[in-house]
């Protein structure tokens, strides 16, 4: 087993996000391109073991981490809504 635990904690906050901004498109494109730009912007966390998930679950409590992420998801949402690659 090869994972990123990044994409785990991407697809639990943006929700959250999302629900916050009115103006943003949620449609499947537009929330997969705003997940995309988060996550090359953050550092993976890849494990290969429950061991390792675990470990970076843990790493997730920490207030810092949660604040990057927040940010990411952001920007990422400001990128996408200035030119989303959908149709209007």
């Amino acid at each position: 087993m090869l994972k990123n635990y990044m994409e785990d904690v991407v697809e639990h906050l943006l929700p959250d996000v999302l629900a916050k901004y009115d103006n943003v498109c949620k449609c499947k494109e537009c929330v997969d391109d705003i997940k995309a730009i988060a996550l090359n912007n953050l550092t993976p966390l890849y494990f290969t073991s429950r061991k390792g998930g675990v470990f970076n679950k843990i790493n997730e409590m920490e207030a810092q981490f949660e604040a990057d992420t927040l940010k990411e998801l952001t920007k990422a949402m400001e990128v996408v809504s200035k030119q989303p690659r959908h149709k209007v």
